[in-house]
């Protein structure tokens, strides 16, 4: 009795294996539902390498960053490198000091931006600050918010030639445009008008952004309005090092949610 149940084991034990290694032993249902679960990988199952481009202003070239690394940007990179489905965060930083809508729209065409442009997975901007200056410095002993007006026509134009150019050069790219912020707070506190300016001017930006596919904004106002720290550099005006770190965080809280799945999938569908 006893070999004939050590038998009976035996039989059960093999025909067991057999059912866990051939596939054959499950039926179609069960070998089609097995198959489904590849539709469902997470883009955290390989890290992906994404490449950016850093276009605009002071605020892109990071002046008042005191590491003189490029203000926002290698914070940003950590953030991003520290995310689950990144990879490699790589910057191409374009940014100049003073740079004007205008003369952002010239850099763009030059041959060396253009290719990073064509290469890059995301563009991340910041422009409007200079072009909201030069009306203040044009008209610093009359100052009126008529003045802004016409510099404002001019901005809208040319933010839109400059989203036209880079989805010429790539339309796959994921484009972040970094709305402006007052930066005459703490020297003409007693203006509130400029806040009303920037306000008009980041909606105009909203409005022209809305325009296109593959495109958000990143509103800084509210780090700068109320500071619970200083946050800008000695020149008042420039950020300093907490002020790019805020604003890194804000740009990194934006991708965060939803952009960096659109390009992955962005990614994918180039390749």
């Amino acid at each position: 009795m006893k070999k004939t149940f050590t038998f009976l084991i035996l039989i059960l034990s093999f025909i067991w294996l057999t059912a866990c290694t051939n596939p054959t032993f499950y039926n179609n249902k069960e070998k089609d539902s097995g198959i489904s679960i590849k539709k469902d990988i997470p883009i955290t199952f390989i890290p992906q390498d994404y490449s950016f481009v850093s276009i605009g202003d002071s605020l892109t070239q990071g002046v008042g960053d005191s590491t003189g690394k490029g203000g926002y940007v290698p914070i940003l990179k950590k953030l991003l490198e520290d995310t689950d489905g990144v990879n490699k965060a790589n910057f191409t930083n374009y940014g100049v000091r003073g740079n004007r809508s205008d003369q952002l729209l010239t850099k763009i065409k030059t041959a060396e931006v253009q290719k990073s442009l064509s290469e890059a997975d995301g563009v991340i901007i910041t422009i409007g600050g200079n072009d909201i200056m030069k009306v203040v410095r044009n008209n610093i002993t009359d100052l009126q918010v008529d003045d802004f007006d016409k510099q404002l026509t001019k901005y809208e134009k040319n933010l839109k030639s400059v989203l036209q150019s880079i989805k010429r050069q790539n339309d796959d790219a994921y484009i972040i445009l970094i709305g402006v912020y007052n930066p005459f707070l703490k020297v003409f506190s007693d203006i509130k008008e400029l806040n009303d300016i920037v306000t008009t001017w980041n909606q105009t930006s909203e409005k022209v952004l809305s325009q296109f596919d593959n495109t958000s904004f990143v509103s800084i106002t509210d780090i700068f309005d109320n500071p619970t720290e200083d946050l800008l550099y000695e020149d008042y005006f420039h950020p300093n090092d907490q002020g790019y770190k805020l604003i890194a965080k804000a740009i990194y809280e934006k991708m965060d949610n939803d952009i960096l799945k659109i390009m992955e999938e962005n990614k994918n569908r180039g390749e």
